[in-house]
């Protein structure tokens, strides 16, 4: 790879949409020069949204030196917004095939040495680096969103990615505040996902079945294993449950419950009344609030918690 990752000073982001304009606030807070590119006519304006809603959440988590949202610059085309890139984050819509293209076209246009990271949220780079002809610089940096906020980002090659640019790539994430596991094998998607993905399918089961509403869903979380999960994840939250002979006496004591129904992992019939149902609880959970009030409480509540549990430096100042 051409620049050391913690060189970069320049960042491309392809696709402006939530993921692909959460990413561009992120890398402005983090003090980079970052050019923009999306073929939507309003992606310009509603990108310039994006920044400006997220840049008090941001002012407040703490801004790196020199960032600014005036370091943004929109490309008139593709090949402008790569031309002089140091790193490539694409976050286009989730297909397949547009996928592949453009990655062959990020490829062309992009500068040699200089690695392309794809935020797609489920497709294995084996499968979307076919038509790249250096796919060796092209892997996967999935964030969760909203990237400005969520420090994970896991990272992983295709089969035909140079081990050497996943190294680079990991190490230019943690350069960049994030929080970077990096996979050793593909795996459909990734790690987070799955497991946010089973959790997700039994509470569409529990609606669908008239077994639950969405707010009792919401809550049993944000009341109740969600407050540890903030700071300890699933598996030493479970080996806790086996007091002093952690993990062993859990599984010992309360391995014979993995054969009880309390959960269905295949997913449920997304049919209209179950997507009726689930808009339905969303709503009234709600509450009269808007998204872009969601979003701030969101965006606070993220913040609170990683500061209180000790993962961020004191109050930024204003």
């Amino acid at each position: 790879m051409n620049t050391p990752p913690s060189d970069v000073s320049r960042v491309t982001c392809v696709g402006a949409g939530v993921i692909g304009g959460g990413w561009v606030a992120h890398f402005l807070a983090r003090g980079y020069d970052v050019t923009a590119w999306d073929p939507a006519p309003d992606a310009p304006e509603k990108l310039r949204r994006l920044v400006d809603a997220a840049w008090p959440a941001l002012t407040r988590l703490g801004l790196a030196e020199g960032a600014s949202p005036d370091r943004l610059r929109f490309a008139a085309t593709l090949e402008e917004a790569c031309a002089e890139a140091q790193f490539v984050q694409e976050s286009a819509p989730e297909k397949l095939e547009l996928k592949r293209g453009l990655l062959a076209e990020l490829d062309a246009a992009t500068p040699d040495g200089v690695v392309i990271a794809s935020s797609t949220s489920g497709y294995p780079m084996t499968d979307m680096q076919t038509e790249a002809a250096h796919p060796e610089r092209l892997l996967v940096g999935h964030p969760f969103n909203p990237p400005y906020l969520i420090p994970l980002v896991e990272v992983v090659g295709g089969e035909r990615t140079d081990r050497s640019a996943v190294e680079w790539a990991s190490r230019f994430y943690e350069a960049a505040g994030k929080s970077v596991i990096t996979m050793e094998r593909e795996l459909p998607g990734f790690i987070a996902n799955r497991l946010q993905e089973a959790l997700w399918r039994e509470a569409l089961h529990m609606v669908a079945n008239g077994e639950a509403t969405v707010q009792e869903i919401d809550d049993s979380i944000t009341e109740g294993p969600g407050l540890r999960w903030a700071f300890m994840g699933p598996c030493l939250t479970f080996a806790l449950a086996g007091g002093e002979g952690g993990m062993g006496h859990m599984l010992d004591h309360f391995g014979p419950s993995l054969k009880s129904p309390w959960t269905r992992l295949e997913a449920p019939e997304l049919d209209r009344s179950l997507r009726d149902a689930m808009v339905a609880g969303c709503e009234e959970a709600a509450a009269g609030r808007s998204i872009a009030d969601l979003v701030a409480e969101r965006d606070r509540g993220v913040i609170d918690v990683l500061r209180a549990t000790g993962r961020l430096p004191g109050e930024a100042s204003a």
